[in-house]
């Protein structure tokens, strides 16, 4: 708590006053930070006890401003367990929103499609996921002034977003579907048995991240959008070797799209 404190109070020293919603920006996914009236950004090494993102895709800076006439808080760059910080330091960002007064919290990411229905390039919304991360963020003391011991996790990804969404995206044409996302340990992506894992549990898509953003925005009571950018295709039957640039470029084909329909919900709100 003391460090989520100095955090939080570091930021707020910095001019940053009553956001009103969060965004964490994944692999590839950093323009719509471009579309925010910006009126503070910091570096992530500035800010007390905040990790470093070490991902070249992940830009590191906290920013500030409007977008949709509310004031947001944009994560344009976030942390993965798979850079060797531990669950809770990937998490930390999310408590310092919480305590400069944030209660809705988007999230984005890239996956790879194990439903291969979904087009590459496409958007997912995130309906429910599968945590198979070795641990949970909430291991350990419990911060009772944040959140109770045993969260409840039936509805991770808030039911009205999710309805929001769709009827954004129908307005729009957008090429969406909705699924259920499992984040793997990663680096190295996923071998042909374990896509079949996948497949088996029932997922729809697979990441490194999100859950245990998601994990402890629902533990502090925040309301949750998630959206994934379907980049490649996850099939053991024909997999072909993992080109990551390929999978940012498909990243940035579908940003136009998830710029509107995050814009377009923030303005709902």
């Amino acid at each position: 708590m003391k460090k989520i404190k100095e955090a939080s109070d570091f930021i707020r020293g910095k001019g940053v006053e009553k956001p009103e919603i969060g965004i964490i920006l994944g692999t590839g996914l950093g323009s719509l930070a471009g579309d925010v009236q910006v009126e503070k950004s910091l570096d992530y090494k500035d800010i007390p006890h905040f990790p470093l993102s070490t991902v070249e895709s992940h830009s590191g800076k906290l920013i500030y401003g409007e977008l949709g006439g509310k004031k947001v808080l944009v994560m344009s760059g976030r942390f993965h367990f798979y850079e060797g910080y531990s669950l809770q330091e990937v998490t930390f960002p999310v408590r310092v929103m919480k305590m400069l007064g944030i209660n809705y919290l988007l999230v984005s990411n890239a996956a790879g499609a194990i439903n291969l229905n979904l087009p590459k390039a496409s958007l997912m919304i995130i309906d429910d996921h599968i945590n198979m991360l070795p641990g949970n963020p909430l291991v350990g003391k419990n911060l009772d002034e944040l959140g109770p011991r045993f969260p409840d996790m039936s509805r991770p990804y808030d039911p009205d977003l999710i309805i929001r969404m769709e009827q954004i995206a129908e307005k729009n044409k957008l090429k969406i579907s909705k699924g259920v996302y499992v984040a793997w340990i990663g680096p190295s992506l996923e071998t042909r048995a374990e896509y079949r894992f996948i497949k088996v549990m029932g997922a729809d898509a697979v990441g490194m991240s999100t859950v245990p953003e998601v994990i402890v925005a629902n533990h502090m009571g925040m309301k949750v959008a998630a959206v994934s950018v379907i980049t490649d295709h996850c099939n053991p039957d024909n997999l072909e070797p993992a080109n990551i640039e390929n999978i940012i470029q498909n990243a940035g084909r579908a940003e136009k799209d998830l710029v509107l329909l995050f814009e377009s919900l923030i303005s709902e709100l």
